[in-house]
């Protein structure tokens, strides 16, 4: 039984792997396929309005502190503030070299441990954490679809979107219910989630830090899109980033790179921006979120490891 642990193990990373390295071929394929609206689109992005660009550099800033407060409240322990916050920090560098989100995760698990929760705690806050994250970008997407229902074209294949929801919430029940582990696991879940939610201070620092990360990152593109000079409705953008995110999170690829890219720039295209100012749209959120922090951030990912923080 032991001797079986590694191989499942390795098969799943090695399958883990190959459809990232997969997608990313797919995304490298498309890239060089429209090369000549990728060129024209860095260009456009280079005679952008700056103080939109500030703006949108702020917000990006913003993100990571939103982060560490989402991630204290998602826990009854008091954790070191400035640690916090550049462990977000270095998570966001991690999370650009590792696929589906692993990096984050296990950057985020290894300063948990390190500031005393155990294995199975520090797992459980993240997967509350994720989870109210999820719950806020389904919340958020529903909100504004009933305040602006223009503000998604494509109206029509909603229904069939909301059928699926009580089919994927019954089969998760169902394995729940089936597997005495999985039933264990969510117990310690609940057990945990209630006691965070005991203290009103930590329920609004996890609501609202998940809050505000997605709504910050909504701005970062909206802030893009004006500095480019498009004046599509901001509930359109905000839409187009909330499904773009969604649907990218189904793809396991480092930072949604390739996935998300390609989602947000159709979802944009979609509220009505022309192709190539969504892909310089796309460019310029994908510069300040991911590429240029992301030296910066394995360099304290580097500086929190020597000081034993993770």
């Amino acid at each position: 039984m032991s001797d079986r642990v590694p191989v499942t193990g390795g098969r799943r990373l090695c399958l883990r792997w190959g459809i990232t390295l997969a997608v990313l071929i797919a995304a490298g394929g498309v890239l060089a396929s429209h090369w000549g609206t990728l060129d024209s689109g860095t260009d456009q992005l280079a005679a952008a309005d700056d103080e939109w660009l500030l703006l949108a550099c702020c917000a990006t800033v913003a993100t990571w502190v939103c982060a560490a407060v989402a991630q204290q409240g998602a826990v009854v322990e008091r954790l070191p503030r400035g640690r916090l916050v550049a462990a977000q920090f270095a998570a966001c560098a991690a999370n650009h070299i590792l696929p589906a989100g692993a990096g984050a995760s296990l950057v985020n698990l290894r300063f948990l441990t390190r500031c005393g929760l155990s294995t199975r705690r520090s797992a459980t806050a993240l997967a509350v954490k994720a989870a109210v994250g999820g719950i806020v970008r389904c919340v958020l997407g529903v909100a504004l679809l009933v305040a602006s229902p223009g503000a998604v074209p494509v109206s029509a294949r909603v229904p069939h979107a909301l059928v699926l929801v009580p089919v994927v919430a019954a089969a998760v029940g169902s394995a729940v219910l089936a597997s005495g582990r999985l039933r264990r696991a969510v117990g310690r879940a609940v057990t945990d989630v209630r006691e965070v939610h005991r203290s009103r201070g930590r329920a609004c620092a996890l609501w609202g830090g998940s809050v505000a990360f997605a709504l910050l990152h909504a701005g970062v593109v909206v802030a893009v899109v004006h500095a480019l000079g498009l004046t599509l409705p901001t509930s359109h953008v905000v839409m187009a980033y909330v499904v773009a995110s969604g649907a990218a999170a189904l793809l396991p690829t480092p930072g949604g790179l390739g996935s998300l890219d390609a989602a947000l720039a159709f979802a944009l295209t979609a509220a009505g921006a022309p192709g190539q100012t969504a892909i310089s749209a796309v460019i310029g959120y994908r510069l300040l979120t991911g590429w240029l922090p992301m030296a910066p951030g394995l360099l304290v990912l580097g500086l929190l490891a020597r000081r034993s923080a993770l």
